[in-house]
């Protein structure tokens, strides 16, 4: 004899609700952007080049989007989806590079490149993730090192130069007062032979 037939019944109403919600949850997985930003915020000097990395994962083939926000105001810096020529807005015409996960590089920073990053990653209407990264470029205090570098060779070249100067007139400075005491020495010499021939 096999078990009662209302309880078949509602064990397989249970193990059906329960196919039906895993089905519905990797559905709603599998139709999700999620957006992973390694590093959220990044702190650069004048012309260096900078990497804003971002990570997605999505079903589909999503559209990225980069906008500058800053004091200046906010622009759209580049748009486009991965396998695809990206759209770069004038501003920033040679000076962005786009990665397919979703990475832009930016390269010769400036002080007005400060600002906040903001990237949305949309696979359809409605599914979309937002993140931002904070960028701040500040100056270095003598622009080019390579000019305080030179700089300091030409200190140590006229140091030298100095130094030298200064050993040259002391060799003859030396030989002018040896000559010199050579000199009364010889004629203190002829002073006492023509005394001695006076006498």
């Amino acid at each position: 004899m096999g078990p009662p037939r209302g309880r078949r019944s509602t064990r397989g109403i249970s193990l059906g609700l329960l196919a039906l919600c895993l089905a519905a949850a990797r559905c709603l997985q599998s139709q999700g952007v999620s957006l992973y930003i390694p590093q959220s915020a990044i702190n650069a000097t004048i012309q260096e080049d900078i990497l804003l990395s971002v990570d997605y994962s999505c079903h589909g083939v999503p559209t990225i989007e980069w906008k500058h926000t800053s004091n200046w105001g906010m622009q759209k810096i580049v748009e486009w989806k991965p396998g695809a020529l990206a759209n770069v807005s004038p501003s920033h015409k040679g000076r962005v590079c786009t990665f397919d996960n979703g990475s832009i590089q930016l390269f010769r920073v400036g002080v007005r490149d400060s600002g906040y990053y903001v990237v949305t990653v949309t696979e359809h209407p409605g599914s979309s993730q937002i993140g931002t990264i904070v960028l701040h470029v500040s100056e270095v205090l003598y622009e080019d090192l390579h000019l305080v570098a030179v700089f300091l060779a030409f200190l140590a070249a006229v140091a030298a130069v100095l130094i030298s100067l200064m050993w040259v007139c002391n060799r003859c400075a030396y030989k002018f007062q040896r000559k010199r005491r050579h000199k009364l020495k010889e004629s203190t010499t002829e002073e006492i032979e023509l005394q001695d021939i006076e006498c």
